[in-house]
């Protein structure tokens, strides 16, 4: 594995110790810098540096879960590179924290290879230009408080679609898809629908990873 930035560091948090010293171990043996975390709330409240990061993810933890932290992370505009691991395969979390941006979600037991594939990708994202980063962390942020109507809505917008026939669709009054249309728009950001159509593709490249 390429070392992207001497300085670069990755961050564990997991309440399993073992896994801990584990993921600590593997990811030292690849050149980088790592911090262990036992909780969510520990990992808050760390001083964190400006050097390219990432982060290792738990979903299950007590109390304060990996989605949860993943959540807060996305409402204070943390443009954080995740990767979730998870030893209970659930795919439709898997698909939600895919949406919501994460790199990867890994289902333990994983390898290592995978493991240190995905935080090569995460590394090379946090390598990016810092406004680049905060941007695509905003698009996110505002795709997540969409309604899920609204984003059955949103595809069709960027088909090109007529709200009649959007409405056609989904079954419902052209009045509706109006009223959605007007909200997407206005929890978007944006001003026109070409705006709009090139802030979902970005979001849309990231859900398909």
């Amino acid at each position: 594995m390429n070392n992207e930035s001497s300085s670069a560091i990755v961050y564990v948090v997991d309440d399993d110790e073992s896994v801990r010293e584990a993921l600590c171990s593997l990811v030292g043996s690849a050149g980088l810098r790592v911090q262990v975390f036992s909780s969510a709330t520990e990992f808050l409240r760390y001083p964190r540096s400006d050097a390219p990061a990432c982060l290792v993810l738990d979903e299950r933890m007590p109390g304060f879960s990996g989605t949860d932290l993943h959540c807060e992370l996305i409402r204070a505009g943390d443009p954080i590179p995740v990767i979730f691991i998870t030893g209970h395969g659930d795919i439709p979390m898997a698909v939600r924290a895919t949406k919501r941006g994460a790199i990867e979600v890994l289902v333990k037991p994983f390898t290592d290879e995978s493991l240190l594939g995905a935080i090569s990708e995460a590394l090379a994202t946090n390598l990016q230009e810092p406004e680049e980063r905060k941007e695509a962390a905003e698009s996110i942020r505002r795709y997540d408080s969409l309604t899920a109507r609204e984003r059955e809505v949103l595809p069709f917008i960027d088909d090109g679609l007529l709200n009649k026939q959007i409405a056609a669709e989904l079954g419902i009054s052209e009045a509706t898809v109006k009223v959605h249309r007007h909200n997407i728009m206005h929890k978007m950001g944006t001003k026109s629908v070409p705006e709009l159509v090139r802030m979902w593709e970005k979001i849309r490249h990231k859900m398909v990873r």
